[in-house]
C-alpha cells in the first residue's frame, strides 16, 4: 500500500467549503432572492453635499420615521401586512412585513438642520449639506 502524505490544510479548506454550504443553506429565502429586511443604500458625495438614497418600496411616507445627526441618518419604518381573508384556496407571500431600523454612517459631517428629503416611486432621497467647516478643510501633506 503506497504511503499517501497527509495535508492538514487541504482538510481545513475542505471543512471550510463544507460549513460555508451548510450555513448558505440555512440563510433565509429573502436573502437568497437578493432582497433583505433592510432597505438598499446608496451614498454619494458631492463637494458640497452628500446624497444618500434608500430603497423602501411600499412604504407609506407617514410609516418612516428619519432622524439626523451630524455624522449618521437613522431610518426606522413598518410595512404592515394587508390581511387577506379567503374562504377557500391557499395563500403564500414572500413579501416581508414588520419593523425596520438601519443606521447608515456618514464619511463627513453634515449641517443636518438643512437636509432636503423626497420620497418617490419607492425611492427615498436625501440631500445632506456639507457642515462649513467641512467643506473648506485642507490637509497638509508632508513628503519625505
Amino acid at each position: 500500500m503506497p504511503l499517501v502524505r497527509w495535508q492538514p490544510f487541504q482538510e481545513i479548506d475542505s471543512l471550510q467549503r463544507e460549513m460555508n454550504r451548510l450555513f448558505d443553506s440555512l440563510a433565509l429565502p429573502t436573502e437568497k432572492l437578493g432582497m433583505s429586511i433592510f432597505p438598499a443604500a446608496e451614498l454619494h458625495e458631492t463637494p458640497d453635499a452628500v446624497i444618500l438614497k434608500l430603497e423602501i418600496p411600499g412604504i407609506d411616507a407617514k410609516d418612516l420615521d428619519v432622524q439626523v445627526s451630524a455624522d449618521a441618518v437613522a431610518i426606522t419604518g413598518e410595512r404592515k401586512s394587508q390581511t387577506q381573508t379567503e374562504e377557500k384556496g391557499v395563500t403564500r407571500s414572500e413579501f416581508h412585513y414588520g419593523k425596520f431600523h438601519r443606521v447608515i454612517p456618514l464619511p463627513t459631517r453634515i449641517q443636518n438642520t438643512q437636509v432636503q428629503a423626497d420620497y418617490q416611486d419607492g425611492i427615498l432621497s436625501l440631500t445632506l449639506p456639507k457642515a462649513e467647516e467641512e467643506k473648506n478643510k485642507v490637509v497638509k501633506v508632508t513628503l519625505g
